[in-house]
């Protein structure tokens, strides 16, 4: 952005696409404003902006914007406070008078935006909650664009399909703020456009709504269930050992296949680390299976008649939905782009704690089955139908690298730490060199490593460092925070003690 464009945006006569700020700290007045940019009620599809850095006169404060608060600012975004999550960039530009944080806001296309739960808007050049009338509008008009097919009105049927109760009791409290709650006294109906899950120009459920809270989701979407099988051997040709269906809403059935992969598919068996100690292995570890068959329900293809299958075999199980990857992910892009076949449901799967949404869960993933002993996850991405990945189960040598340190086998350490060796880039063997045996912060790695570019640093060192488990995340539940820090997983020791050797 030019400074004349800048100049032009702090003067610009349409109040209501501009909040000005000379506040740093504020978050929550920052996110509110964010939101209401995002819901765009006067329906102009005009772009927002919030200005930090000016104040109501319109005059430059004299602000210095720091790196602090350009990733304070930008983690807005995926923090997941804000539901569906907003279309924004951030950018400093800087003035003779001092710095100025523009957040460009795009208006979304999924209205109502909440910021946790509430839904703000704005109105001239203030932001408010939004009425209920102001909430019908964003959502009709939502409902109008039909941008996923989650949100698209099922018009054989009725609110007599929907568990309303379920939704009332345990659903209803989870996506909209309590108080706002306490005093919502629309029909259902109403409460539940405002959620996409009710159309009202067709006065019919959508199919976000069947699939999570229908009474019998097959009946309008005949793929709409889970299909697990265990095989003998280690391919489809063998004999059928156990076979199970989960069928119904899935408001149901995933407190059940959480049950089914911890009971049914992990086991553990105990393996000897000494003469006089055994430790208990796990074929599988419980939260990357569940990560992954939650990403699976949620980003298939309801549409399709296949169902989500689960395939397990005696060297590695598989997970397979239709639908390959969606919008702008794609097989060279993959893991590192997300996007969201089922915008709805996935919001719905947030707000009761399935998934998080903050676009890391494969990275965990593979940072949990190479703790646990597994080898390397394999995505195949390259399907146009069906997106499917296989799990190899973790072996006795891989799992003994993962004991404490002097209680591993020296000739199976030197074996396994050999082959990680050989897979990883001479990027991700100086970041583990400069991590080392103390947990580090990303400003200390990059000094420590002589790097400016941040950009650089996340995809040639970090990102392939934390998808072969050599790293971890202090703070993994939020990865954008400003205490995170890094440190080494015992593969990533295992492999720093063997680097060091080599160096002496």
């Amino acid at each position: 952005m030019t400074l004349q464009e800048l100049y032009d945006l702090i003067h610009l006569d349409e109040s209501y696409r501009i909040e000005r700020t000379v506040s740093t700290g504020d978050m929550d007045k920052f996110q509110e404003a964010i939101c209401a940019f995002a819901n765009d009620l006067p329906g102009q599809r005009k772009h927002g902006y919030l200005l930090i850095g000016v104040d109501d006169r319109g005059h430059i404060s004299g602000l210095k914007v720091d790196d602090t608060l350009m990733k304070r600012i930008s983690g807005i975004r995926s923090d997941g406070n804000i539901l569906p999550l907003p279309v924004m960039t951030t950018e400093k530009v800087e003035t003779p008078e001092g710095d100025v944080l523009v957040v460009d806001v795009t208006p979304s296309f999924e209205t109502p935006i909440r910021y946790r739960g509430r839904t703000f808007v704005r109105i001239g050049p203030r932001r408010d909650i939004a009425s209920r009338e102001e909430e019908r509008i964003l959502a009709e008009r939502c409902a109008a664009s039909l941008p996923t097919f989650d949100t698209r009105p099922c018009r054989e049927a009725t609110l007599e399909d929907l568990d309303i109760e379920t939704i009332q009791k345990d659903y209803l409290p989870r996506a909209i703020a309590p108080d706002v709650l306490e005093h919502d006294n629309r029909p259902i109906e109403e409460q539940l456009a405002a959620l996409h899950l009710y159309n009202t120009q067709w006065h019919c459920p959508t199919y976000a709504a069947l699939i999570m809270f229908g009474r019998n989701p097959r009946y309008f979407m005949p793929g709409a269930l889970v299909q697990f099988v265990r095989f003998e051997g280690k391919d489809t040709g063998g004999k059928i050992l156990n076979e199970r269906r989960f069928e119904g809403p899935l408001f149901s059935i995933l407190p059940r296949l959480e049950s089914f992969i911890q009971d049914a598919i992990i086991t553990k068996r105990p393996i000897p680390i000494s003469i006089l100690r055994e430790k208990d292995v796990y074929n599988y570890p419980y939260k990357a299976l569940r990560e992954l068959l939650m990403n699976a329900l949620m980003h298939r293809d309801y549409q399709a008649n296949t169902p989500t299958r689960i395939y397990q075999f005696d060297d590695h199980i598989e997970i397979m939905n239709p639908g390959g990857l969606y919008g702008q992910a794609r097989p060279e892009n993959f893991p590192n782009v997300n996007d969201y076949r089922n915008s709805v449901l996935a919001e719905m799967m947030r707000a009761l704690n399935y998934v998080n949404m903050f676009n890391h869960g494969i990275r965990e993933v593979k940072s949990q089955l190479a703790e646990n002993g597994n080898p390397e996850p394999q995505f195949k991405v390259d399907y146009i139908t069906a997106f499917a990945v296989e799990i190899p189960v973790a072996t006795d040598e891989e799992a003994q690298v993962h004991n404490e340190p002097g209680q591993v086998n020296d000739q199976v350490t030197a074996q396994v730490t050999a082959q990680v060796t050989a897979q990883v880039s001479d990027q991700v063997k100086k970041l583990i060199l400069v991590i080392g045996e103390e947990s580090k912060n990303k400003g200390e790695i990059m000094e420590l490593l002589h790097l400016k570019h941040r950009e650089n640093f996340r995809l040639s060192y970090t990102t392939p460092a934390l998808a072969n488990g050599v790293i971890a995340m202090l703070y993994p539940d939020k990865p954008n925070s400003s205490k995170q820090k890094y440190y080494l997983t015992e593969k990533g020791k295992q492999l720093y003690m063997q680097i060091k050797s080599e160096n002496v």
